[in-house]
């Protein structure tokens, strides 16, 4: 990020997993147990903190942790703040009702089963998203629409008016508590037609005056600043503050 002339940077990680059931699969399949992601997401923080310090006069590096939305959270993420003391949250659904959709289309599927279909799937998405929001007000709230990842219809099913009104009644929140919303370029990586957040939500995001800040979501230096110049193409076209605002810190 210092070679490619970033003022300033978030680094998130996200927190470790608080059961057995609620880690990754690939984190299961590793055999990571929940006192080496503990350990592990410690190591991060400290290694961070040692980079802000070596790199102060070069670039402004924040610390921030990407919390989740499962069965506990609500006192898990608070402990974790106080613990750690990360700079900002980065607020992030990846869990519907303790039941994982964004790592492969059969998780997504089944988890779409479980709760009623993907219509039921997505207004219990945004469902959790609008408490958390609420809750924990989030300095950035990521991958806004996230839940259409493994969705090939996901176009006409937002226009949906139930799917809809609980869009515009989470971004209202994000406007009112002068949040940053995230547009994530990863799923341009893996084959996306577009980042998140999608173009339909972002005219609204853009209409309420929300506060829009590409991100490369990268988890490699294979990724760093991934799409960062089609991100920001996007965003200026639309009028969108490209004098990207920094998030909100939990110290001040």
């Amino acid at each position: 990020y210092i070679l490619l002339k970033f003022p300033w940077v978030g680094i998130t990680e996200h927190v470790p997993a608080i059961r057995d059931a609620l880690r990754y699969p690939d984190q299961i399949a590793a055999g990571l147990t929940l006192e080496f992601l503990m350990t592990r997401f410690r190591e991060y923080i400290t290694e961070c903190r040692r980079l802000q310090r070596k790199y102060a006069s070069e670039i402004r590096i924040f610390t921030a942790i990407e919390i989740e939305t499962y069965s506990g959270y609500e006192q898990f993420i608070p402990d974790l703040i106080a613990t750690f003391q990360p700079d900002y949250l980065v607020g992030s659904v990846h869990f519907v009702d303790d039941m994982g959709f964004d790592y492969s289309r059969e998780q997504y599927d089944r988890t779409a089963a479980a709760v009623g279909g993907k219509d039921a799937l997505y207004c219990r998405y945004f469902d959790q998203q609008y408490e958390m929001i609420k809750l924990l007000q989030p300095a950035v709230v990521g991958h806004f629409d996230l839940i259409r990842i493994f969705d090939p219809e996901y176009q006409s099913r937002l226009r949906q008016p139930a799917i809809m009104e609980r869009i515009r009644r989470n971004l209202a929140l994000i406007r009112d508590l002068d949040l940053i919303m995230d547009f994530n370029l990863r799923s341009l990586l893996k084959g996306a037609s577009e980042p998140y957040i999608s173009r339909p939500i972002l005219q609204i995001a853009r209409d309420m005056g929300i506060a829009v800040v590409p991100g490369d979501d990268s988890h490699g230096l294979d990724s760093v600043a991934a799409n960062m110049d089609t991100g920001v193409a996007i965003l200026a076209a639309m009028g969108f503050d490209t004098n990207w605002r920094q998030p909100k810190l939990l110290t001040c």
